[in-house]
């Protein structure tokens, strides 16, 4: 049906005419930036550029998973050039950790996106209780989740500063490299040559901590407070990427913000489909879960944020005794 709808077909327009836009709004913030010289208003600057730099982002998930062209190596080349040459972030790594959470979305120790570290999100994966602080924090960490975000952006740069730096594999690591230090450290110095140390460690502060959050925004509603699947469970895969995964309500705004995320059901089924048709082939995947009492979950974009912070904190709660969990418990019972 999909096929025959001709929404698997590329969509060149559409994503060179992203690519020019986005290119040029970050030479557009360039110039904003240099002219506005040694102002606090250079702090809007940094804000606009966490947006951009947020939509260039989506732009490489969408070439990383194969959406824009239909040869691999132009989509590789499409991802380098975006993540690491634009945006300062390792391809490589993100591909290798976001390969895995789609294979096995929410699967415990399978899923890398919900393994616990400051948070916790499930307590299959906890080998002793929570106490103490940590226990406290646990206890609120929904509440502390999207104020924690506001680092995400500089974890993001580390993390695959780390990676391509590192010992383990990275296909075209020497380009990864190239092009990271070269945005990185041509980023940093314009920052430090143009604005005082204060200035410039807040439009730093800004830019990082928006573009963070702006990035947990839209990736946590897509599977966080769904379903957790143990580890040995098998389950098929229509039912893998549907019932783990949520759909955000809204219009052409929501496409926009959520760079088609929001269509989180349909982007797990059809990871290579182009951005552009997941809005239509939404109509199809409803209708047919529905045919097969296949539940589909849809909420709104705040709704979504709410089921989050409450799951966080249910499950903070249960790490107190992980071994005492209810929904731990409920489904040893089930079995």
């Amino acid at each position: 049906m999909v096929q025959d709808a001709g929404l698997m077909r590329r969509r060149y327009a559409w994503y060179w005419t992203q690519f020019v836009v986005l290119t040029a709004l970050l030479v557009g913030l360039v110039a904003a930036f240099v002219v506005i010289g040694a102002s606090w208003w250079q702090l809007l600057v940094a804000a606009a550029l966490a947006v951009v730099l947020g939509q260039v982002m989506f732009l490489g998930h969408d070439a990383a998973h194969r959406q824009i062209f239909a040869s691999g190596r132009w989509n590789d080349w499409a991802s380098l050039v975006i993540a690491n040459l634009y945006a300062g972030m390792s391809y490589g790594w993100w591909q290798h950790k976001h390969s895995r959470h789609h294979a096995k979305p929410n699967q415990v120790d399978a899923d890398p996106d919900i393994e616990s570290g400051v948070l916790v999100f499930t307590t299959e994966d906890l080998d002793r209780p929570r106490t103490g602080v940590k226990a406290w924090f646990a206890k609120r960490q929904g509440w502390f989740f999207f104020p924690l975000l506001l680092l995400e952006g500089l974890n993001l740069h580390i993390s695959g500063v780390r990676t391509i730096f590192g010992r383990g594999e990275v296909k075209r690591r020497p380009v990864e490299i190239a092009f990271v230090t070269l945005r990185l450290g041509g980023y940093l110095a314009l920052v430090f040559w143009l604005l005082p140390v204060g200035m410039a460690f807040a439009f730093l502060g800004v830019q990082l901590g928006l573009f963070g959050l702006y990035m947990g925004a839209v990736f946590a509603p897509n599977h966080k407070g769904m379903p957790i699947v143990p580890k040995n469970a098998k389950v098929d895969f229509l039912r893998r990427q549907v019932l783990m995964s949520r759909n955000v309500r809204g219009g052409r705004f929501t496409d926009w913000f959520t760079g088609g995320l929001n269509y989180q059901v349909e982007h797990h089924l059809f990871p290579s489909m182009a951005r552009p048709h997941l809005r239509r082939v939404q109509p199809m995947v409803r209708e047919f879960c529905e045919s097969r009492g296949i539940t589909y979950t849809e909420t709104t974009l705040m709704g979504s944020y709410a089921i989050v912070i409450r799951y966080l904190n249910r499950v903070g709660l249960a790490a107190r005794d992980p071994f005492q969990c209810p929904l731990t418990l409920e489904y040893r019972s089930a079995r």
